[in-house]
């Protein structure tokens, strides 16, 4: 599997555990502070790195200090940063993310390099020679620059993914609909599915994204699990049973377990269940490069562990 994983770059701060900020001056102690990469391009790299694939990385940051360990961290998961751009006039997206006792997040989001890709920063060869290009949150970078190197990929016999990045309450059909006919697997939340199809209910609106032309909606709801959704049908795959330490990069996990086994020849379903093992190791530490494993530590986690 060489793939390349295109799109959010984030530096994470990871801080928990987070009840309440300290009033005016104050302060407080905690028991950890992480920095991370992170991201629907980054984060997922990281896990499909520990999976095995052979993974290039592709956006934009800056060429602040954020940016310097930003590459540095990704460097030393053994992804390929040489078709990452740097500004020298933005700054590299980051996010605060103070942890709740629970695993929630709330999030300070600086939003910096990443809305600036564009059409004359796709290294278009790259893509071409690549088994599979996942590209993450096409919203940033707009409906039809997204569609072009989608569109790219598929002529050249790669397969493609997607996973947004936005809140559902901020995403609109129109913001998708022209890349769906270029997307092999859709990767989003329920919250996404039901804000960018602008349907009240999961299943219409994951139907809706099939039918605009997704191959398949793999859509995850946290402790709910999966659904998936073919023009077959429908399938659930429930979520593992685990100790929630933090939910940062699970969808991403997700995401590089259900492509790491489409990859290998698995079903959907079982593509699903690869994702939610990986989802389930990253969630019980702390930041989306949590945990040491890889593809036969985490297909022995799905045969050994019980779901909810």
């Amino acid at each position: 599997m060489n793939v390349v994983t295109m799109g959010v770059h984030v530096l994470d701060v990871l801080v928990r555990p987070v009840e309440a900020i300290p009033e005016g001056q104050g302060a407080t102690l905690v028991d950890d502070i992480r920095m991370t990469a992170a991201g629907t391009a980054a984060g997922t790299a990281l896990t499909l790195a520990k999976l095995g694939a052979s993974v290039r990385t592709a956006g934009a940051i800056g060429t602040d200090p954020t940016g310097d360990l930003l590459v540095q961290l990704l460097d030393r998961a053994g992804i390929d940063t040489g078709l990452l751009v740097r500004r020298t006039d933005t700054s590299t997206s980051a996010t605060v993310l103070p942890i709740r006792p629970n695993g929630d997040r709330p999030s300070l989001h600086l939003l910096g390099a990443n809305i600036t890709y564009g059409l004359d920063d796709v290294p278009w060869d790259a893509v071409a020679e690549a088994t599979h290009l996942h590209l993450g949150g096409p919203e940033l970078i707009g409906a039809e620059v997204a569609a072009r190197i989608l569109a790219h990929a598929k002529e050249h016999g790669v397969v493609t993914s997607v996973d947004l990045l936005a809140p559902g309450e901020l995403g609109t059909f129109d913001q998708i609909e022209p890349l769906l006919p270029h997307v092999d697997f859709l990767l989003p939340n329920d919250d996404q599915v039901l804000g960018f199809s602008e349907e009240t209910d999961l299943l219409t609106g994951a139907r809706k994204l099939l039918a605009a032309g997704a191959g398949l909606v793999a859509v995850t709801r946290g402790a709910d699990g999966a659904l998936l959704v073919t023009a077959e049908g429908t399938e659930t795959v429930p979520a593992y049973a685990i100790d929630v330490v933090d939910t940062t990069g699970c969808g991403d996990a997700f995401s590089a377990g259900f492509l790491r086994a489409v990859s290998l020849g698995r079903t959907p379903r079982e593509a699903a269940v690869l994702g939610s093992a990986a989802a389930a190791l990253v969630a019980q530490g702390l930041g989306s490069d949590h945990g040491y494993f890889d593809l036969a530590a985490a297909d022995e986690f799905a045969a050994t562990h019980k779901t909810r």
